[in-house]
């Protein structure tokens, strides 16, 4: 096992809280390494199923059930990112001298090589992908991609060396108690999110800018008020170059000499750094994702890795690249009608971003989900812009999105059929017999998945599996 690896479990009792993806990785290393494994978990032995079997089996001690967290004393605690680091158990245990930590926070404080990091509410996990792809086009040794995307990383730190790149997707939970140097920090844009989660607004932002804490650079949104307002500050404040990026260009005066800039100017992506003057680097009609907001994610992936890749390598890579699945995945046509899945949705903003990129076509748009606590009036805003005419909604979130659409000042005005359904195949269904040919039928949530699915991917995989059970 790498010396890394040892450094950070031998001699120690280790307890890992929760028995899902992110640390089953781990528990495999500590029970090879650490003196002692623990694995805490609020769901029973049984409902963990295969993952409880494995854990039992590598020797580890389960602790399952409501009192999971009870009595925690062991020397390194890993907390899995949807447990709160202000539970009153892991208070009491660090009270008691454990070190609460997770898998990120190892990764990031002993990763060898640069790491280029992005947050933000929305197009992350697009934006970190191409990160992943412009990094692998350019001579920086081997790539590596995870955080909140793909798979953990800490138990990939045997094969990196300091000649190797990291791109990695940071959500909010997984930022909470992050405080670690990386190359490169972005956070796409900021909109509210998560609030059945965290505290309030003020949390939330506070976890997506500690990605910022220790950052050789910082990439930021020039047209998103709350991480303009952030890049603003830093340059009062910090002597960390900032790079803004926008969708039109920025206003003069607003870099210092340090700072530098990515932009979209009569349809060509352009940069401008230091000793490097504007510099055109591809044309927007390069790009095969579609939508304002895909352009976005390249100017922000483009800003992030500049200097590590040719304009060559960008374009050839643009062109390419058909996008992440669950994200505006085109599934079928079926008697002209074209289905999409972007169950990767689960927020206003990107159910606003994917109607916009849709807008050449008449839609019906099959919304709602898991309640997160955020408002609805966005996606009414969104709806009544766009080209739905037809919105058929299901879930936990239907009566609140229709609250917002039959309150909505278009409501009445601009022509909008709302219907709800209470099973998620109804309304499936429900959409295809709305839809005619020439239309498009878009699954874009609006809302998380967990009402009825384990999550995004889920919910997409059984959309994807009813359109493909449908007739011609």
């Amino acid at each position: 096992m790498d010396h890394l690896l040892e450094q950070i479990f031998s001699g120690k009792s280790v307890s890992l809280l929760g028995a899902g993806i992110s640390n089953m990785p781990l528990a495999r290393i500590a029970a090879k390494t650490a003196e002692k494994l623990t694995v805490r978990d609020k769901k029973s032995a049984a409902e963990l199923g295969e993952n409880g079997e494995t854990l039992t089996a590598l020797g580890a001690e389960l602790i399952t059930g409501e009192g999971y967290l009870d009595g925690i004393t062991e020397d390194l605690v890993f907390r899995s990112p949807g447990i709160r680091p202000d539970l009153p158990g892991l208070l009491e245990a660090a009270a008691r001298g454990s070190r609460i930590t997770s898998e990120m926070e190892e990764f990031l404080a002993h990763c060898p090589c640069p790491v280029y990091a992005v947050t933000g509410s929305d197009g992350k996990t697009t934006t970190t992908t191409i990160t992943s792809l412009l990094l692998s086009a350019g001579e920086n040794g081997t790539v590596f991609l995870g955080g909140n995307i793909g798979e953990p990383l800490l138990h990939r730190l045997p094969m990196i060396t300091a000649d190797d790149c990291t791109a990695v997707e940071l959500s909010s939970f997984q930022l909470m108690t992050v405080d670690a140097p990386v190359a490169v920090a972005a956070i796409t844009n900021i909109e509210p999110n998560h609030l059945n989660w965290h505290t309030d607004m003020d949390e939330y932002i506070a976890a997506k800018k500690h990605i910022l804490s220790h950052c050789g650079r910082a990439v930021l949104n020039y047209d998103n008020e709350t991480t303009r307002k952030i890049g603003e500050e830093m340059q009062k404040t910090t002597a960390v170059p900032v790079t803004f990026f926008s969708l039109s260009p920025l206003p003069e005066g607003v870099l210092r000499p340090i700072d530098s800039a990515a932009w979209l100017e009569e349809g060509v992506i352009y940069t401008m750094f230091p000793g490097d003057g504007k510099r055109k680097i591809i044309e927007k009609s390069d790009i095969r994702l579609p939508g304002l907001h895909n352009t976005a994610n390249y100017i922000t992936a483009i800003a992030v890795t500049y200097g590590r890749v040719g304009t060559d390598a960008i374009r050839k890579t643009a062109q390419t690249f058909g996008g992440v699945e669950h994200r505006l995945e085109f599934v079928r046509e079926i008697g002209g009608v074209s289905y999409i899945n972007g169950s990767i949705d689960s927020s206003p903003t990107r159910t606003a971003a994917a109607l916009s990129a849709i807008a050449d076509r008449p839609a019906v748009l099959i919304a709602g989900g898991y309640d997160k606590n955020i408002p609805y009036e966005p996606l009414a805003d969104a709806v009544y812009a766009s080209s739905v005419h037809t919105a058929v909604l299901t879930g936990d979130t239907a009566e609140k999105i229709r609250t917002a659409l039959e309150k909505h000042p278009q409501a009445g005005i601009r022509p909008l059929r709302v219907i709800t359904k209470a099973g998620f195949d109804e309304a499936v269904y429900e959409a295809a017999s709305q839809a005619k040919a020439g239309d498009t039928v878009i699954l874009s949530p609006a809302s998380a998945s967990f009402d009825r699915f384990k999550n995004f991917e889920e919910r997409g995989n059984y959309f994807k599996s009813l359109v493909h059970a449908m007739k011609d």
